[in-house]
């Protein structure tokens, strides 16, 4: 207790040390531009719209013995939590929505909330994404990189029928069009053989066909690229592309940081990175009994921290969502134009065709099991108790 006090000192005092600079230097927020000089308060607004997951304490233990605060140890989780927060918002509400304080919001916003909920029945929650994390080959209480969870996010996505996201995390720095297009694609969703068959194979390169700009049938993709963007610090010659990606409508932006210290980073201004900080404790909050959410702890109403590009530990995980076809087309033509073009090193790599050498590509399903691993733990635990209770009858 005393140590989340501490960090929430540290927290308010810094907040109040990061206004914004006066500057001409445009900022670049999830794809927005903003100009500090003429709209500032439409900076701010765009910042607090964004759900800030930080460390919470007095949750139901993970597991039913684990920890109850995930204070120290939850930091990447938090901010994985807040880059699929961001594409759910886009997905429902649409990336221009904006938060008020005490203002109504819609159904969807809340029910989004809830998915986050330390609770080990929402289906991204601290409880829920630490378990997982343990297939991954981390201990609950462990800490992950932008890498682990990003698999973490693949795999609790499965069971999410609601938001129905097809999520890719690309290998070796490589993102295969070909492979997205047959995820987002799924037999279920194509109308009819042939649709699917011409459609895998299309370039993605070309203009788009459907003039409308809709795309029945498409799986909205949650896109994450994991990178090692250097060997002990960050290589300048990636900085320029980096800074492209916050460019992108399609940007959810990155996560990474230091050494055992992550940050949702969501924009720049000059070089310098905007990012938001889980690092504060603050207490478990449930959703209401009408299904609504007290949502104020879960915006940051302040200005956002800053930290030079040049201080960034090379390991980071970019995001992007594509609701429809044509916004993955259009991410595509802007990878091929702004982040491909005359690099000597290229940040990652985009490709048409599954790569010959690799295993074949088989979308992720959802696993054969009728529970998630909260559930599954606990009808474990329940299962002890009724062998104890039977020992003790049979004293």
């Amino acid at each position: 207790s005393v140590l989340s006090r501490y960090e929430n000192q540290i927290t308010i005092l810094s907040d109040y040390l990061e206004e914004f600079p006066e500057t001409d230097e445009p900022v670049w927020i999830l794809g927005r531009q903003h100009h500090l000089n003429t709209d500032k308060s439409k900076l701010l607004l765009d910042v607090s719209a964004r759900l800030w997951f930080t460390y919470r304490r007095k949750f139901s233990p993970i597991g039913g013995t684990g920890p109850s605060s995930d204070a120290g140890w939850g930091c990447m989780l938090r901010c994985g939590q807040m880059m699929l927060a961001q594409a759910l918002i886009c997905r429902h509400l649409g990336r221009d929505w904006q938060w008020e304080k005490h203002k109504k919001q819609p159904e969807e916003y809340h029910r989004i909330l809830r998915c986050f909920l330390d609770r080990k029945d929402c289906c991204y929650s601290i409880h829920q994404m630490a378990q997982m994390g343990v297939g991954e080959g981390k201990s609950i209480g462990e800490w992950f990189g932008p890498n682990t969870v990003a698999q973490v996010l693949k795999k609790l996505a499965l069971f999410d029928e609601w938001n129905s996201l097809a999520v890719y995390v690309s290998m070796d720095n490589t993102v295969v069009i070909e492979d997205i297009k047959k995820m987002c694609w799924s037999p279920a969703q194509s109308s009819g053989v042939a649709h699917s068959s011409a459609h895998l194979h299309r370039s993605a390169f070309g203009p788009h066909k459907n003039t409308a700009g809709l795309c029945p049938g498409w799986k909205p993709l949650l896109l994450i690229i994991p990178l090692r963007l250097g060997i002990n610090h960050i290589n300048p010659v990636y900085i320029d592309a980096f800074k492209e990606c916050f460019k992108m409508p399609q940007s959810l932006g990155a996560l990474g940081g230091k050494p055992n210290n992550a940050y949702y980073f969501i924009g720049f201004l000059g070089n310098e990175l905007i990012y938001l900080d889980p690092h504060t404790t603050q207490s478990f909050v449930d959703s209401e009994e009408n299904g609504t959410v007290d949502d104020e702890s879960f915006h940051c109403q302040q200005a956002p921290h800053r930290m030079k590009i040049m201080n960034l530990d090379p390991s980071v995980a970019l995001g992007f969502f594509c609701k429809e076809e044509c916004d993955f087309d259009n991410w595509c033509s802007l990878v091929q134009k702004e982040i491909l073009k005359q690099q000597s090193l290229r940040m990652f790599e985009l490709v048409q065709k599954h790569p010959p050498h690799w295993p074949p590509f088989i979308p992720p399903s959802k696993p054969e099991v009728t529970t998630t691993g909260a559930e599954l733990i606990e009808s474990t635990d329940k299962l002890f108790e009724l062998e104890e209770e039977f020992e003790i009858l049979s004293v």
